[in-house]
């Protein structure tokens, strides 16, 4: 039997949580599924400096937690689920939770953010959150004069490598290819920077250190007569290969860019289809931090109870 309800949530980083705070006040009575990884990227964060009205920083797990228990109070309904299927062909909406359970919803906010590419190396798992993150904005001032590298060499890693030259003492710029994809302009700003060091046709083979980021191990021209071993001294590691959005279930009815995120109204969260709202990284392919995410969840909750609104729900 399908259960119906008046706003659903998908996701639970700060953009779900925020939108499920101004949804429950605003009596919507959401519902919320927190999706493969409850509280999102952030949970994997281990301080965030960043987010206005912690003063003195706060773990990412507990933030979350927080926002969680903020949601609750206010009566949103959160469980434990991932959205598996969705049919956005006419309303109420129907989402499929763990390829059983099927929610129709009147209106539906997406919140189920973005999964950050890694290189697949053991190593990016045993230092997560110890030297090896995927968001030079959120940890970029933790290395504030030492020494990192930067993955990828495209225009975000560019501009990672740049922002990181603000702060670190040193930026090594590790790319796989002999050449740059980043734009030409990117480019000449990278290679006219001093604390930027290039490494062309370099691949990571592992990374080494007690507990934390030390040094990582790269392959020089891999499979060539003059293939070698360098190893470099850093303490951060950061990854700037790209975002996978996590928006597959919903490409069949909403419009995304080349790369998967979806398109909404530019400075709203509204998506091609009315009553269907997208917020956080899953719409975000520039800022994807946690104050821009819980911002587009407030504004999704609220274009949420207007259409409820007009439309007599």
């Amino acid at each position: 039997m399908n259960e119906k309800v008046r706003c659903l949530i998908i996701g639970s980083g700060p953009a779900g949580y925020t939108a499920a705070i101004y949804a429950s006040r605003a009596n919507l009575s959401p519902v919320l599924y927190e999706g493969l990884q409850p509280g999102g990227q952030l949970t994997t964060t281990t301080d965030v400096e960043n987010f206005p009205g912690y003063p003195s920083g706060i773990t990412g797990p507990e933030m979350m937690e927080d926002l969680k228990k903020q949601a609750e109070r206010f009566g949103t309904d959160v469980r434990f689920g991932m959205a598996t299927a969705a049919d956005l062909s006419s309303s109420p909406y129907k989402i499929t939770i763990d390829n059983e359970k099927v929610i129709e919803a009147e209106t539906v906010i997406i919140s189920t953010g973005a999964t950050a590419k890694y290189l697949g190396i053991p190593d990016e798992q045993k230092y997560s959150g110890s030297g090896v993150s995927a968001c030079a904005t959120c940890d970029g001032f933790f290395y504030r004069n030492r020494k990192v590298a930067v993955v990828g060499g495209g225009d975000t890693a560019a501009e990672e490598a740049l922002y990181l030259s603000n702060i670190a003492e040193k930026v090594y710029l590790i790319i796989r290819k002999d050449h740059m994809r980043a734009s030409k302009i990117m480019q000449e700003r990278v290679f006219a920077n001093d604390k930027i060091e290039v490494l062309f046709e370099h691949e990571t083979e592992g990374l080494t250190g007690d507990n934390v980021v030390q040094g990582a191990n790269l392959i020089k021209r891999r499979g060539q007569p003059d293939e070698e071993k360098v190893h470099i001294e850093i303490e951060g590691f950061f990854l700037a290969i790209g975002h996978t959005p996590n928006s597959e279930i919903f490409k069949p009815y909403l419009e995304t860019d080349e790369v998967g995120y979806i398109k909404v109204v530019p400075g709203t969260p509204r998506t091609s289809i009315p009553g269907v709202f997208a917020s956080g990284d899953v719409a975000d392919p520039h800022y994807r931090q946690a104050v821009t995410a819980a911002a587009t969840g407030c504004m999704a909750a609220m274009e949420a109870e207007r259409y409820l609104t007009e439309k007599g729900l």
